[in-house]
């Protein structure tokens, strides 16, 4: 468990969170089985559907804040490589100034699928909405916190951080999770810290952070390594390896996927799958690409105007994505004590658990990517 972090409530008397209860991972393992099985049949049922996808284009809304950040690069590589033109699928993005605004849309029907945070699919089953992530785009937050170069001159230690404004997308964001979670490792007052919404754009972040109105910022890459590069800020934690993260969570972690409703899901699998197999293609092509392969495919307005700091931020993050698109189940439990760390009761148990993800589309588009 993270220092002073309050336990969760289990489902059952002897539940343990901590990784070492067989009984909770057996609830997963049991759904999980479950679940492989009725997918293994609703692929018998949709292979006509998937066959005529290939010949009438399909659209889906993809809801998302930052997206020309790091965060979201293999959904965003996806499309550039054309997996999912190849398939008859065209994708009507939706940019938004927060995570929580595309979750917002995703609940007004105006989204499909969201490309966000993990622990949004744990606060929605929690609240009895049925969202699912169905790939893993990254294993680490690749969030970092940083410091106004111009107060962190005027410091001696963390002691002296007081009455600090700090900058995030949204409260109820993936940045403001990680401010959170800093603040609670650090041991540091939250009464300290004035979160302050400034969305996602990236000139709006450049500008709070230059003019003061705000002193420190919690935001993911590459603007805060481009204003790390330019000396406008000190870093003070950061979130963009796996042993980062893992110093940060107290364990592996989960960050971007896609998810949707159970409903979309399951009417269309065949959807889910395309999205699924464009994300792994990403993954597979990111592990081999070099600079000047990236710089082909990323649009050069992702840059910010600077292939070599760009470069940089990405060699920072590059090990934090996933390999295969999968959730494991100690990323899982990670996330898990994460959300438990900053909500003290509601409906969540290890069965809320197990219902927010699914291997099953990975597993298959692994298969087919590798075929």
């Amino acid at each position: 468990m993270f220092p002073d972090a309050p336990r969760p409530i289990p489902l059952y008397a002897d539940l343990s969170i901590d990784g070492n209860s067989s009984r909770g991972i057996g609830v997963l393992q049991k759904l999980r089985r479950r679940e492989f099985s009725a997918l293994a049949m609703a692929g018998v049922v949709l292979a006509p559907d998937l066959a005529r996808a290939a010949v009438s284009p399909q659209k889906v809304s993809i809801a998302m804040a930052a997206k020309t950040s790091l965060f979201h690069l293999p959904v965003v590589l996806a499309e550039q490589l054309g997996a999912f033109k190849n398939e008859g699928l065209q994708i009507d993005w939706l940019e938004c100034e927060s995570g929580l605004q595309a979750v917002q849309l995703a609940l007004n029907g105006q989204a499909d699928v969201v490309s966000g945070a993990f622990e949004h699919t744990l606060d929605l089953q929690a609240r009895g909405l049925n969202y699912r992530a169905f790939v893993l785009q990254g294993r680490a937050p690749q969030i970092s916190v940083g410091l106004a170069t111009r107060k962190a001159l005027t410091m001696k230690s963390l002691d002296d951080l007081k009455s600090v404004k700090m900058g995030i997308s949204s409260l109820g964001s993936g940045t403001h999770w990680v401010a959170q979670q800093w603040l609670l490792k650090a041991k540091l007052a939250a009464e300290n810290v004035q979160f302050v919404a400034l969305g996602s754009a990236t000139g709006q972040l450049l500008e709070a952070v230059k003019t003061g109105s705000v002193d420190a910022l919690c935001h993911t890459d590459p603007v805060m390594h481009y204003l790390e590069q330019k000396n406008e800020l000190r870093l003070l934690a950061e979130t963009r390896s796996l042993i980062s993260t893992q110093r940060m969570f107290g364990g592996p972690m989960l960050s971007a996927c896609l998810f949707g409703r159970g409903e979309f899901l399951q009417k269309r699998a065949d959807v889910a799958l395309t999205l699924t197999k464009g994300v792994v293609k990403a993954l597979q092509w990111l592990k081999t690409a070099g600079p000047s392969d990236i710089l082909k495919m990323v649009p050069s307005h992702n840059w910010m105007g600077d292939r070599a700091i760009y470069l940089g931020a990405l060699e920072n993050v590059r090990n934090s994505y996933s390999l295969d698109g999968m959730f494991s189940t100690e990323s899982l439990q990670t996330a898990w004590r994460a959300r438990a760390s900053r909500v003290s009761s509601d409906r969540a148990n290890w069965t809320t658990l197990a219902k927010t993800y699914t291997n099953e589309f990975a597993l298959i588009a692994q298969r087919k990517v590798n075929s």
